[in-house]
């Protein structure tokens, strides 16, 4: 396996530490170069970044002078992660990918373009191909692909295998949101401690919005998105890391008993488990028989924070299928989601 060079963008910011911190040691992937505002630039990462990773700066990186966000300052790697924040991500990820350097963004901006796939590598692997309808270069070397909000992708993995088996009429969700999901600094201590904040802008938008483009078809590098309607309210909760959400399913198919459900979980093919991808957890869903579980502080990290926990799967009396499920955000929900379809990408030719 070529080892390839790659730079992060927002490397300062608390997303792109957790890129920085999970690529240390990675086997195909090697930090080249580190990309953040202009304020940082021209110092060295120690002195840029307020580190808030529980690990030390790794000290090839802690020694590196950041750079400007600017293509022509990054022609040494071979490919990007954006950990932008929004309000910069469009413009400086165009810029490269019109520079023929291909970005993997974390990003919101990308992530509803028609062209561009919005990827969790075992639920819409297929959504990959859209990279070739993209036309930021005339010769298909630069391109941007983006993984989801951070609630969308438990959201997404949980409803694939009922999708697939029973077809979907409606969801109604209701996430309970860590303070990591903010960044840092975050949301104010005296909006957070002993405090649940029952709104967060933006947030629902993309719930309702996000799943469906990824759970839907694709047509002749068009994706045709899933037809159900999707009710979500967002929360910020004093949890560090770990989103927790309540989900309710109301499928086509009537089902006879919820251990059908209990067993599409089981049993459901992981589509690229055969790919090796060094960032996939050996096992993708983990069931919890305990009500209790899981829970952000205990049970977030499982499979090095990529793994999806289902707990408290029931029938209801106004949805059939109910469930809580729980995400690593900034890992799986985040950095390390973007990690794992870089992999993807390689195994599919994609980056070479």
């Amino acid at each position: 396996m070529k080892n390839f060079k790659v730079g992060v963008l927002g490397a300062t910011g608390a997303v792109g530490q957790k890129f920085i911190r999970l690529l240390q040691n990675h086997p195909w992937f090697s930090v080249k170069a580190a990309g953040a505002s202009k304020r940082s630039a021209g110092k060295k990462y120690k002195e840029a970044a307020h580190w808030i990773e529980a690990a030390d700066i790794p000290e090839a990186i802690a020694e590196m002078t950041v750079r400007a966000c600017n293509p022509k300052d990054f022609k040494d790697v071979d490919f990007v992660f954006s950990g932008l924040d929004s309000s910069a991500a469009g413009e400086i990820e165009r810029k490269f990918a019109e520079a023929g350097i291909p970005v993997i963004s974390n990003a919101k901006n990308y992530r509803m373009d028609e062209h561009v796939p919005l990827l969790i590598p075992e639920v819409n692997p297929a959504h990959a191909s859209l990279i070739k309808s993209q036309t930021f270069t005339d010769d298909g070397s630069g391109w941007i692909v983006t993984n989801p909000n951070c609630v969308c992708v438990p959201l997404a993995t949980s409803l694939a295998p009922i999708y697939e088996a029973f077809g979907i009429e409606a969801v109604a969700v209701t996430s309970l949101q860590s303070i990591s999901g903010a960044g840092y600094p975050g949301v104010s201590s005296m909006d957070m401690i002993g405090n649940v904040v029952p709104f967060i802008g933006g947030e629902e938008d993309k719930i309702v919005e996000e799943p469906l483009k990824m759970l839907g078809k694709l047509n002749n590098q068009h994706v045709k998105p899933a037809d159900f309607k999707v009710q979500a309210a967002a929360m910020r909760v004093p949890t560090i890391a770990g989103h927790l959400l309540s989900v309710s399913v109301q499928p086509q198919a009537k089902l006879d008993d919820i251990e059908e459900a209990v067993r599409v979980f089981e049993t459901r093919k992981n589509p690229v488990e055969k790919l090796n991808l060094p960032s996939s957890p050996d096992k993708l869903f983990k069931l919890y028989k305990n009500p209790h579980h899981p829970q952000p502080r205990l049970h977030a990290e499982r499979e090095n924070g990529m793994q999806i926990g289902i707990g408290r799967l029931r029938s209801g009396t106004l949805f059939d299928i109910n469930y809580t499920v729980l995400v690593h955000n900034t890992m799986r929900g985040a950095a390390g989601g973007a990690i794992l379809n870089a992999e993807l990408l390689v195994r599919e030719g994609y980056l070479e």
